[in-house]
This record gives structure tokens, C-alpha cells and sequence, in this order.
């Protein structure tokens, strides 16, 4: 069975978005990480923006994915921004205590207080 996840890689100006569409787990994963792995994360390259507006739902392998993802940038010198989170991520992020960790960038689903831009 194919994972039910789509991972859409563009480039705008001086940003990447992965825009990732559908379920964000264990199993799916590990293809936002492949989509991400080839991208050229350096100070003073492109910014990365995770676009989770089509996301329907994420797990604790997912945000394990997440986090190692940050860590990737910082460690390039830059920085992961999450776009459209949805209700039932923040909700995981604020039960792992991890939302403040993540950086935001408008969309069309707020973060919420206690985030910064």
C-alpha cells in the first residue's frame, strides 16, 4: 500500500516550500525527510518553509521528523518555518511542550499565542 502523503518541493525567490498534503506519520515520514535531505541548507541559502495546510493528521513519528528537521537547519545556519499548521498538530506540538521550538510563517491556519514569527 502507497503511503497517503504528497510532498511538493518549489522554489520562490530566496525560499523552499515543502508543501506536504495528507497523513504525517511514522510511515510517511520518512518522504518529507528525502524531499528535504537534497536541499542546499547553508547560511545565506535559500530560507525552508513547511507548508502543512494539507495536512489531515500527525503523529509522534512525525514530529520526530520535525525536529530532526530543525535541528538539520540550525546545524546549516538557517532556519525551518512552519506554514498552516493544523488544529490537531498544534495540539500535539503543545502536549509535547515542542511548539515553541518551531519558528511560524503566516498562513492560513494562525499558530496561536505564545509562538513567534
Amino acid at each position: 500500500m502507497q503511503p497517503a502523503l504528497g510532498v511538493d518541493v518549489t522554489t520562490y525567490d530566496h525560499t523552499v516550500v515543502v508543501s506536504v498534503s495528507g497523513e504525517l506519520d511514522t510511515d510517511t515520514s520518512p518522504l518529507v525527510a528525502r524531499a528535504t535531505g537534497t536541499l542546499d541548507l547553508r547560511p545565506g541559502g535559500p530560507a525552508l518553509v513547511l507548508d502543512l495546510a494539507g495536512v489531515t493528521f500527525i503523529d509522534a513519528g512525525a514530529l520526530n521528523m520535525l525536529l530532526a528537521l530543525r535541528h538539520n537547519a540550525r546545524a546549516h545556519g538557517t532556519t525551518l518555518r512552519l506554514r498552516a499548521v493544523p488544529a490537531q498538530a498544534q495540539q500535539l506540538l503543545d502536549l509535547t511542550g515542542t511548539r515553541h521550538l518551531f519558528t511560524y510563517c503566516p498562513g492560513p491556519t494562525a499558530p496561536g499565542p505564545g509562538t513567534r514569527a
